[in-house]
């Protein structure tokens, strides 16, 4: 699975419209999310730092669950953008969720595990589990 890092508004109007999974490395505005999610109709999550999603206008909030896109806090920890503009979940991880599925585990055991262990947050675990 592979997270697309928008570092700036700028990228906005060139991005893949199949894309997913969006992290926005920058504090968004209105206008930014509308762009967003015009550009890439297809987007299911976007995924922002905690400090700017403390500025997320309860509008942007209401519109984005109208869409049925879910708006997170986190972090893509030790991401360079210079080198690749994607952070991807490592698939080891990948397997280690399905492991502990397999072990029946429930699915709030498995990210309480993981979220100690990796470098992904509660909710995008979630997110991950949600598609498998």
């Amino acid at each position: 699975m592979k997270i697309r890092v928008v570092s700036s508004r700028e990228e906005i109007p060139n991005l893949n419209p199949n894309e997913k999974v969006i992290h926005l490395a920058f504090r968004p505005s209105n206008r930014d999310i509308f762009s967003l999610v015009q550009t890439c109709p297809k987007v299911e999550v976007i995924q922002i730092p905690s400090s700017y999603r403390r500025t997320v206008s309860k509008s942007i909030e209401m519109f984005l669950e109208m869409q049925d896109i879910k708006l997170i806090e986190g972090d893509v920890w030790g991401h360079r953008k210079d080198i690749n503009e994607y952070y991807s979940v490592s698939p080891a991880l990948l397997d280690k969720i399905k492991e502990l599925k397999s072990e029946g585990m429930s699915d709030e055991e498995v990210v309480s595990k993981l979220e100690r262990e990796g470098k992904l947050n509660r909710d995008m675990l979630f997110y991950i589990l949600g598609k498998k």
